[in-house]
């Protein structure tokens, strides 16, 4: 028999679920998953990071069924990002026939966390966890959020899987000030 027994950091983590679940209970009592829909309200796809600290439904103000988020470490476009957005843009292309689709606005963050993918030690120990090519892992490190906005927004754009009916943007947040910043402007991948 397996001892189940939780340590003071188990027991926290658990309450801390319970808060999550209680507040859910009182969401669904108070209606407010009604109306959403699949499509995002605002035309829009949000790429951010997992830091707590940017949590777009907070730091854009959006409510449910506004937006569609798609959060990774460091919010980067990997290639499993750009198949996620192939299939999002597959189900926008049937339901929606003709006309533009949404926007995939990519955010970056100051003080991010995947800074750490540039440190060689680091790096060394986290492909060894996840198996894979350490190589490939320094490509994904941000220390200047507006250059990887950019190399990301781009790599959309060269992108076939993405439909050119789908618009991608580059932004910037500040952790320290709490705003966001426009870095490339909303485009379309040449058909």
């Amino acid at each position: 028999m397996t001892d189940l027994t939780l340590t003071g950091h188990d027991q926290r983590a658990v309450a801390g679920m319970k808060t999550a679940v209680a507040r859910n209970q009182a969401f669904a009592a108070a209606g407010g998953h009604d109306g959403a829909s699949l499509f995002p309200a605002l035309g829009l796809l949000v790429v951010t990071c997992l830091d707590a600290r940017v949590d777009p439904a907070r730091i854009l103000d959006l409510d449910l069924g506004e937006a569609l988020v798609i959060r990774n470490n460091g919010g980067r476009v990997t290639p499993q990002l750009i198949n996620d957005l192939a299939y999002v843009s597959q189900l926008a292309e049937t339901a929606r026939p003709e006309g533009p689709l949404f926007e995939v606005a990519v955010i970056h963050h100051t003080q991010c966390g995947a800074a750490r993918l540039a440190d060689d030690a680091f790096r060394r120990r986290y492909a060894e966890r996840i198996g894979a090519n350490e190589s490939t892992l320094r490509d994904y490190a941000i220390l200047d959020p507006a250059t990887t906005v950019i190399e990301d927004v781009h790599r959309l754009l060269r992108s076939d899987a993405i439909s050119p009916r789908v618009t991608v943007s580059g932004h910037t947040y500040d952790v320290a000030t709490g705003l966001l910043q426009t870095v490339i402007p909303a485009a379309a991948r040449a058909a």
